[in-house]
């Protein structure tokens, strides 16, 4: 990317996943030069829209090479890692690739970095996927101590993988399984998580803080899945599964390229995913989150009887 003098530079790594491209099209509104560093940059050509000509450049990158991390930061202002997985190789991924960004950052002198964690993050926990988050956070801040770190509960927005699934299920299943059911969530909106990040780039009081982001309302598993039911319009019976057999599903599922279901995931299910108290968050960031009850609905719609055909035809 050629780059005026006078042009802010921002370098987003998993700027083409579900909260990337709500990053990335506040960036180019902002009117910084954004690259998006990823490892398929064919399938990110769709993000080139949400800016002038040439304002967006997919970077073909591994982040686990640092020279390749190098000559993605290089000249960048600002520097913000949203990759994140929920199967595969944890601690390359997420506990190490973390802090070799922050390094690569620091080098290029980057002025801020933004770094999305997740609420659970924590060293001691059983689950992989919490024990990188945490490793990935240490080695954030031991490289870049001004990053400032973000922890999202659960994220929904219209592309997510929360509500569209748990919705697709009731579509098709005649009851609902139930999996810990009495779990406590804080479901956060996509827009808000973007925000923060737009915020933290800005706000001297940001750096070198951490952030918990859960949306204005906490809800059990079990409340969640009842929200979807009468959202979707449709009656379903919901059955408690016992966790054994659950371990036994996963067991096979997580053999699969893509598993719907890990061992590692059902120890987060486990698991309360809500902010801590007293911990900043949306609030101390300025944003006033939104509910799931005035987002969700729009784009659970589809799931209706007729694919919610009739409720536009009458609206």
């Amino acid at each position: 990317m050629q780059v005026g003098q006078d042009r802010k530079v921002a370098t987003v790594f998993g700027g083409a996943g579900f909260i990337g491209r709500y990053v990335v099209q506040r960036l180019a509104a902002q009117g910084y030069g954004v690259r998006v560093a990823t490892r398929h940059p064919a399938a990110t050509r769709f993000l080139t829209t949400q800016g002038r000509v040439g304002q967006i450049v997919p970077l073909q990158v591994s982040v686990t090479d640092p020279a390749a991390l190098a000559r993605a930061v290089e000249g960048a202002d600002v520097v913000i890692n949203l990759v994140g997985i929920l199967h595969g190789d944890f601690d390359r991924i997420q506990g190490e690739a973390p802090g070799l960004i922050a390094a690569a950052a620091s080098k290029a002198g980057a002025r801020r970095m933004v770094h999305l964690s997740a609420i659970g993050a924590d060293a001691g926990s059983e689950s992989r996927y919490a024990r990188s988050k945490a490793a990935g956070e240490a080695g954030v801040l031991a490289a870049f101590p001004g990053a400032t770190i973000l922890r999202p509960s659960v994220v929904f927005g219209a592309e997510d993988q929360f509500f569209n699934r748990f919705a697709g299920m009731a579509q098709m299943l005649p009851f609902m399984p139930v999996v810990s059911g009495d779990s406590r969530f804080q479901p956060v909106f996509v827009g808000d998580v973007a925000d923060a990040v737009m915020v933290a780039l800005k706000d001297d009081a940001a750096q070198g803080r951490t952030y918990e982001l859960g949306g204005p309302r906490v809800m059990t598993m079990r409340e969640v899945l009842r929200f979807i039911l009468d959202t979707i319009r449709r009656p379903r019976r919901m059955v408690d599964m016992p966790m054994g057999l659950m371990r036994l599903q996963a067991a096979v599922l997580e053999k699969l390229p893509s598993p719907a279901l890990t061992r590692d995931q059902l120890l987060l299910l486990a698991k309360d995913n809500v902010v801590a108290e007293g911990a900043p968050g949306l609030a101390a960031l300025g944003i006033a989150p939104k509910s799931v009850e005035a987002v969700v609905p729009a784009y659970l719609r589809r799931f209706r009887p007729g694919g919610g055909r009739r409720d536009l035809a009458t609206a």
